[in-house]
């Protein structure tokens, strides 16, 4: 063994010796001739100057819908996707928390709720079982314009998914021991989320943008006290009111065709008969000139929420293309003028936003942000300038290139799963537009001119018709903000508990 160790040392001794470099020829004392280096270290950063180009974008390719009418009134809306064994399922409601009666806030999100808490001979365990066997859980949401309630399944079980789905929507039990635990439930939810100050930022933005009876004037949860007092038969009256064949959509999406669409919907749902119809979009709201800046008073906090918006526009309108893309310049992206200045120029946010939400009827306007408490009134200051900036410094060329082109590269992302090519056809059907919807969108998107853009910014996002609230400190608030001359300080503070009177603004 120390033979075969001491032999294996030393070959690798000559290895190491042959690797080194043989000794120069050249007289000691003479140098040898250097190979020329046509590259200096500056030349060799000159790359840098020209940054690689982009691919080709890849063409885009939007989703194709199509739609069949039942004879008892129920839609049918379909776009077919091969790739995989999948196919989402859900029924559309034309009614949603638009249609809460006055003092009734929250009746449309509790009502749709009770339809996953037991259906036909089930109750709400074995609904949940008879779901989960299907690999699925049924899921439902609520907005403004309508609400939904689905589930995404293999293809071989499309037929036993539609079957619970129409007992969910045909034949809601509505057991009240049933009742009883959602809406303690949904108290619980309730409490818990308005203890956020975000909440109730959106709380008070809504009521003051639209006004307290206004059908946009809420969020769909409701309030505490109004949940707390919601019945029975209240849940039962106004699902027998608002939902119905002629009042509600099919939508299945994926690996299904409008022939298999229209079968299924015969078979399960062909027998529904019901007098609901879907109800009038809501009235435009006023637009009055600001006169308040509303405070919702949290003492100690950290941060200011701040929120700014008004009524804008309704889903087809023709400002619609041109005051996205405005809406997107000022504040729809990282790069837009609100978030590079209070976040990056300034450091006072991690981020700042603004969008629009056109609706069935006339929708809101809004901008985002929270700051430092410390910096509230220059973040303020810096956001008004921002707006007033839009008419002295004209959106330009490059900044509505960059929108239009991140606005239409966003769109495959909205239909890239089932449940997104779903929540879609929902979305026409609410707001009842074409099924070329997404088409005209684009299209709008990218021939609306520098001109149209400017006007609609100088139209909709005008800062004295923007109303404002702010949720934080209220002694640094009125020390920081009173300066600015944007408007009487008004208090208003949301009743978080159920039981009493949400205060108004």
């Amino acid at each position: 063994m120390r033979r075969l160790i001491t032999a294996l040392v030393a070959v690798s001794l000559a290895g190491c010796a042959s690797q080194q470099k043989p000794a120069s020829s050249e007289p000691q004392g003479t140098a040898a001739p250097q190979s020329p280096n046509p590259a200096t270290p500056a030349d060799a950063e000159a790359f840098r100057a020209t940054p690689p180009q982009p691919g080709k974008p890849p063409e885009l390719v939007l989703p194709t819908f199509q739609k069949a009418t039942l004879d008892n009134g129920l839609t049918v809306l379909v776009s077919t996707r091969r790739e995989l064994p999948l196919v989402f399922a859900g029924v559309t409601f034309a009614a949603g928390s638009a249609q809460d009666p006055v003092g009734k806030k929250g009746l449309a999100d509790l009502t749709y709720r009770m339809l996953l808490e037991g259906a036909g001979t089930r109750d709400t365990v074995a609904l949940d079982n008879a779901f989960s066997d299907l690999g699925v859980s049924a899921f439902q949401e609520v907005s403004p314009d309508g609400a939904q309630v689905g589930v995404r399944v293999l293809t071989r079980n499309v037929d036993a998914a539609l079957a619970l789905l129409a007992d969910v929507t045909l034949r809601p039990t509505f057991a009240p021991k049933a009742f009883e635990r959602r809406k303690k439930q949904q108290l619980a939810d309730l409490v818990r989320r308005l203890g956020q100050p975000s909440a109730l930022g959106q709380i008070v933005f809504l009521s003051s943008v639209f006004g307290n009876t206004h059908p946009y004037g809420h969020t769909s949860a409701g309030m505490p006290d109004t949940v707390q007092a919601l019945s029975l038969e209240d849940i039962q009256g106004f699902y027998k009111k608002h939902v119905g064949p002629a009042a509600a959509a099919l939508v299945l999406t994926g690996d299904i065709s409008l022939d298999e669409a229209v079968a299924f919907a015969k078979q399960h749902f062909g027998a529904w008969k019901a007098p609901a119809t879907p109800p009038a979009a809501p009235p435009a709201p006023s637009t009055p000139a600001r006169q308040m800046v509303y405070v919702v008073p949290k003492p100690g906090l950290d941060q200011t929420v701040m929120m700014l918006g008004r009524p804008a526009i309704a889903a087809g309108n023709p400002d619609e293309y041109s005051l996205e893309l405005a809406t997107t310049v000022f504040g729809g992206f990282f790069g837009s003028r609100l978030n590079m200045n209070l976040r990056e120029a300034k450091g006072y946010s991690y981020g700042a936003g603004a969008s629009t939400d056109a609706r069935l009827g006339v929708g809101p306007l809004t901008a985002y942000t929270s700051v430092r408490a410390d910096v509230t009134g220059p973040a303020l200051n810096e956001t008004m300038g921002e707006l007033n900036g839009l008419k002295s410094k004209p959106i330009t060329e490059k900044e509505l290139a960059a929108a239009r082109e991140g606005l239409i590269r966003a769109f495959p992302g909205a239909f890239e799963s089932v449940e997104g090519l779903g929540s879609s056809a929902s979305q026409l059907y609410r707001k009842r537009r074409p099924l070329d919807e997404f088409n005209r969108t684009v299209e709008g998107l990218r021939t609306a001119t520098a001109a149209d853009v400017q006007r609609a910014a100088e139209k909709y996002l005008d800062p004295a018709t923007l109303q404002i609230i702010l949720v934080g400190d209220p002694l640094l608030i009125q020390e920081q903000v009173s300066p600015l001359n944007l408007g009487k300080l008004m208090p208003v503070e949301p009743d978080t508990q159920p039981g009493s009177a949400s205060a108004r603004p």
